[in-house]
């Protein structure tokens, strides 16, 4: 079932969402240019779409080639494990690139480190990638469930990773005890109460995506901009950039989770001043959404800026991957996974289904919309990826 909770918040005190605004995110964009790696990923216009759907525009940010990883969270990864390194060395500000991180001069005041987390897949990939890149170590727990391609895919770059019999909020809590007992760093892209350095400078990483999109935007302004949320790192982060960029004027924000691993939605519906977790089983297609306890950081600003919070059935994603890998006229094919697809899913069905027309009409979208939405991976799960797109599983 979809379902939708428009904010309720009365909050007056807002967030220093600053602290992921323009000036933050160029400055961050410029570290990660540092990275030979580094390229500007595609925003792509499916004009034709946007046609057969009646709406003005409909722009997909593809994170599918960020940094060869096929996904979005090594932003996260490296800009925290950078922070964390030029902070513990005091490097000044001209200092912190990639090239003073991989230096010898580096590696000889600081040893060997070891970044610890849990992840879904496409976090600890990127905190795995990162740590190998800059000569460090990494141990990465994943929760169960995990399909053996991800795990491979970490294992490949060295780290210790290894799939658990807990659920993801059950890592996170292994992975912190680990470090506490260790020695080692965790670099968590969730907060709570005494831990939110590292997952601010985490967020921030991810402002790189919407200071892309800015420039590429070229001076157009989306009506409608639709965030996945697992913990809502990345949804809080591109939240707040846009908000603190348009001021009054910021686009309807809409922010999407799987029915299984609901919590902000739960948080919303709730409005009691309180976070609500999911404590049942997680379950869902979109593995980088299951996520059953919300980054306190990013439920303040989502709180404070976005419009409206979804909770959706799993075949409304897998729409969208279909629909992305199969294009209308000269529309460019789109490779997106599972937690990739699925604000593309949601828009499509909310402008081409007739019996979601109510929540077409309560997102207010229209035949002037611009949308905007974000594919964070590819298909970093291939044989589901098949599954769904070849063989047509998980239909309504």
């Amino acid at each position: 079932m979809i379902k939708i909770v428009s904010n309720k918040s009365n909050r007056q005190d807002k967030y220093p969402i600053q602290d992921y605004g323009v000036k933050v995110a160029q400055e961050v964009c410029a570290y990660h240019q540092g990275y030979p790696e580094y390229s500007m990923t595609p925003l792509v216009k499916l004009d034709a779409l946007a046609n057969e759907l009646g709406v003005s525009k409909l722009l997909l940010k593809d994170e599918s080639k960020r940094f060869g990883l096929n996904a979005f969270k090594v932003l996260g990864g490296s800009y925290c494990i950078g922070k964390y390194i030029a902070e513990k060395l005091k490097l000044p500000a001209d200092k912190f690139n990639f090239a003073t991180l991989v230096s010898d001069e580096v590696k000889g005041q600081l040893g060997e480190l070891t970044f610890v987390t849990a992840t879904d897949g496409n976090h600890g990939r990127g905190v795995a990638w990162t740590a190998n890149r800059l000569g460090h170590k990494s141990v990465v727990f994943m929760p169960k469930g995990t399909v053996p391609e991800r795990l491979e895919n970490i294992r490949k770059l060295g780290s210790d990773a290894s799939i658990t019999d807990m659920i993801y909020d059950d890592c996170v809590r292994k992975a912190k005890a680990c470090a506490d007992e260790f020695g080692w760093v965790v670099t968590q892209d969730t907060a709570w109460e005494g831990y939110e350095e590292i997952p601010k400078w985490i967020m921030q990483g991810y402002t790189t995506i919407a200071y892309e999109i800015l420039q590429q935007l070229d001076g157009e302004m989306p009506t409608h901009i639709f965030l996945q949320a697992g913990v809502g790192s990345m949804a809080g982060a591109i939240t707040a950039f846009f908000a603190d960029y348009y001021g009054e004027d910021c686009p309807v924000i809409t922010i999407v989770e799987p029915n299984g691993a609901d919590c902000i939605y739960r948080t919303a519906e709730a409005n009691d001043g309180k976070l609500h977790f999911v404590t049942e089983d997680l379950h869902s297609i979109m593995a980088g959404l299951c996520c059953g306890e919300p980054c306190t950081i990013a439920w303040e600003i989502m709180e404070s800026y976005a419009k409206h919070f979804v909770s959706m059935p799993d075949w409304v994603a897998a729409k969208g991957m279909r629909v992305l890998g199969n294009p209308l006229g000269a529309d460019e094919r789109v490779v997106s996974g599972e937690s990739g697809a699925s604000c593309f899913g949601l828009v499509v069905e909310a402008l081409q289904n007739p019996e979601l027309a109510w929540l077409g009409e309560q997102l207010g979208l229209n035949e002037e919309s611009k949308i905007l939405c974000i594919s964070t991976e590819g298909d970093t799960d291939k044989k589901n990826y098949r599954s769904i797109v070849w063989d047509g599983a998980y239909h309504k």
